[in-house]
């Protein structure tokens, strides 16, 4: 069998960078928080979770807990978070993404200039609550899908300003900028997708067209790890989601001669790589 890695998988920079800080906070034998789940992976939440780290999902859980740190994931957090977290007596460390951080800027920016902002992805996940608390509650637009870019409507004697969830579709953010500029208003648009998510969907559909089978390993809370088996399984129908080794069935691979494997942004390497031996090894 034939086995095609892409060189992109796993870890980002990003979720590199705040994993690693997770870990070295760990050492100062401090209470250890982080600000929801620091990535999308069960693996390495329950490993940081033995290790003590507290996962809190408002600055409310904080109240009558031993001060410590509190680590901010790369998701970012919603505008006046870390001075609450501060206010109640615990030490920020913020390992929000640098170019979520452009995000947040850009948008504050436009909207003080009074534009309106639309923010393509989705509404529920906390990249976008962050951002959307960057600018004026009534004149900012989440768009998920082709459905409500269509719906769109804007007050067009005000700019409309475009920017992305880090993570999206870059295929899918095209057609929905497209959808939007039809509608004839004074448009700005950001590409604010990161480099890294632009560079492993590219690779991953470019393997996934050219194998028989092909494996996506990532949470399955993971944004991008889901849009990666979005475009993998658009170009090849053999396309698997597994979460680690134990959910991959052999049987799926038995007349396989041709496999790709990719994985999202929170998927540890020592995943990765036990999922390509285990393949190998059993075939």
């Amino acid at each position: 069998m034939n086995i095609r890695l892409a060189k992109s998988a796993g870890f980002c920079f990003g979720v590199r960078r705040a994993v690693d800080l997770v870990y070295e906070q760990v050492k100062s034998g401090v209470p250890i928080y982080t600000y929801g789940p620091i990535i999308h992976n069960e693996e390495v939440v329950r490993d940081l979770a033995e290790k003590g780290v507290v996962v809190v999902e408002s600055t409310g859980e904080l109240r009558g807990r031993p001060k410590g740190i509190v680590v901010i994931r790369a998701h970012g957090v919603e505008k006046g978070v870390c001075e609450e977290i501060e206010r109640l007596g615990f030490t920020v460390a913020d390992a929000t993404c640098p170019f979520v951080k452009k995000i947040h800027r850009l948008v504050e920016s436009r909207s003080m200039e009074g534009d309106q902002i639309v923010i393509v992805g989705d509404g529920a996940h906390p990249e976008i609550k962050g951002i959307r608390s960057r600018s004026s509650a009534d004149a900012t637009y989440v768009i998920p899908d082709r459905e409500e870019a269509l719906n769109f409507t804007a007050d067009p004697a005000k700019k409309v300003c475009v920017v992305a969830q880090t993570t999206f579709n870059y295929n899918k953010f095209q057609e929905l900028v497209e959808i939007i500029r039809k509608k004839g208003y004074d448009i700005i648009v950001l590409n604010t997708i990161c480099n890294a998510t632009e560079e492993r969907q590219a690779e991953a559909a470019q393997i996934a067209r050219q194998v028989d089978a092909m494996i996506v390993i990532g949470g399955r809370n993971s944004s991008n790890t889901q849009k990666l088996f979005e475009i993998c399984n658009n170009e090849c129908n053999n396309t698997y989601y597994i979460q680690t080794v134990k959910d991959l069935k052999i049987a799926d691979f038995r007349f396989v001669d041709n496999v790709g494997i990719t994985a999202g942004a929170s998927t540890p390497n020592n995943i990765i790589e036990e999922v390509q031996k285990n393949v190998r090894n059993e075939f």
